[in-house]
């Protein structure tokens, strides 16, 4: 499949999304919406997004069941970048091309926009039109990912000390981009009632395609030698190898799901060989 054209037929939907789930101007003040839209739109690849609605796909649903969560996972996904670029974490001045939210809005602000969209995006989730028991479960899939055993301990480790251990570096990985990944695509299974050897062959899929994803990231990285990175560490050949490997080995892991799962291999060969 195209996922070019994959892309161009459900992303619209999800920007669609993303709009009527912030606050109105009535409910907020203004500089704060306006600080909590400014990294969120225009936005980046929303592969996140995409994700969660291959996730869907996956299980035999359509890609729309798995609206809330990829509205949920972009949410959180733009409040840690909001967090991260802050003097006390990885002091970014530039995030996408633009001035960071704490240097267009003040650090209070940043810190209060990130807090935010954090709670929206449980709230969104939480207004998913699915059975009682499969929001629950979609809801924990995102918590636990977005937790201190997930993306915020993952940060914690990777501020934490230099780590140069092959081994550390994907640990801090797998935590942070593959736990939001594997929650992107489980949480949107679970919204379509998945049984729960599907959920854990997309956990599986999801953590290793995130850790491939964040080592594609520092190839691209002009700065690779700085913080949490495996090019760093075994050099870029060496990294490289290793991203196509995790790349293969989450392919094999979605045989179980056939050609349902067609998007998300397309979107995994996308995330990893991407050139910029």
């Amino acid at each position: 499949m195209d996922p070019s054209v994959w892309l161009a037929e459900r992303l619209p939907g999800v920007e669609a999304a993303l709009e009527a789930a912030l606050p109105v101007p009535s409910e907020c003040p203004s500089r704060l919406l306006a600080a909590i839209r400014h990294l969120l739109f225009p936005g980046g690849k929303r592969l996140r997004p995409a994700l969660a609605l291959a996730g869907a796909e996956s299980v035999g649903a359509p890609a729309e069941r798995g609206l809330p969560m990829a509205v949920a996972v972009e949410l959180v996904h733009t409040y840690s970048l909001i967090h991260d670029d802050l003097p006390c974490m990885d002091d970014d001045a530039l995030r996408r091309g633009r001035p960071s939210v704490h240097v267009a809005f003040g650090e209070a602000t940043a810190v209060l926009a990130g807090d935010a969209l954090l709670a929206i995006a449980f709230g969104a989730l939480a207004e998913a039109k699915t059975e009682p028991a499969h929001q629950v479960a979609a809801l924990r899939e995102l918590s636990r990912a977005a937790g201190a055993a997930g993306l915020v301990g993952g940060q914690h480790d990777d501020l934490a000390a230099g780590a140069r251990d092959p081994g550390a570096i994907e640990g801090v990985h797998a935590r942070k981009s593959g736990a939001l990944f594997a929650a992107a695509i489980a949480g949107s299974a679970c919204l379509c009632g998945a049984p729960e050897p599907a959920l854990a062959t997309l956990r599986r899929f999801g953590i290793q395609l995130g850790v491939a994803f964040q080592i594609a990231d520092d190839l691209l990285d002009a700065d690779a030698d700085a913080g949490c990175s495996l090019v760093a560490a075994i050099g870029a050949p060496a990294a490289r190898d290793r991203a196509e490997a995790l790349l293969a080995a989450s392919l094999r892991s979605l045989e179980p799901l056939g050609a349902p799962a067609d998007p998300l291999r397309a979107l995994a060969r996308l995330a990893v060989r991407r050139s910029a």
